[in-house]
């Protein structure tokens, strides 16, 4: 019932930036933890960043300073700046939603999104 759906991936070239989106819809309960992840072909889903309804945040060490989540919690929406885009950060990016922390940055969260294509050019 409960729905995810991303937005704002795209093709960039390198060191540009780009904001992704993401929003519940139907029927919607308080999520305490939403993030991102992400995937690469042939590589395993990995945690981008995830953030509290309190506005904790964690990221993936090596996007620190790079990459940016937020959220407001009014219109159910967690967002992600990216910053300086390297080729490396090509993948599908997932939006993910749990009640509990631990669910989320385990990588087992309730709620996924339908993934967001961002492709980065050197």
């Amino acid at each position: 019932q409960v729905q995810l759906v991303e937005s704002g991936g795209g093709l960039v070239q390198a060191g540009e930036s780009l904001r992704l989106s993401c929003t519940a819809s139907g029927t919607i309960f308080r999520f305490n933890a939403m993030g991102w992840y992400r995937q690469a072909p042939g590589k395993q889903r990995e945690l981008v960043a995830a953030i509290t309804s309190g506005g904790n945040t964690n990221y993936a060490d090596s996007l620190k300073g790079r990459f940016t989540i937020s959220r407001d919690n009014a219109k159910n929406t967690v967002y992600l700046q990216m910053n300086s885009l390297k080729p490396e950060d090509t993948a599908v990016y997932y939006c993910a939603a749990d009640r509990f922390t631990a669910q989320l940055m385990g990588g087992m969260p309730r709620y996924w999104g339908q993934g967001t294509q961002v492709t980065v050019s050197s």
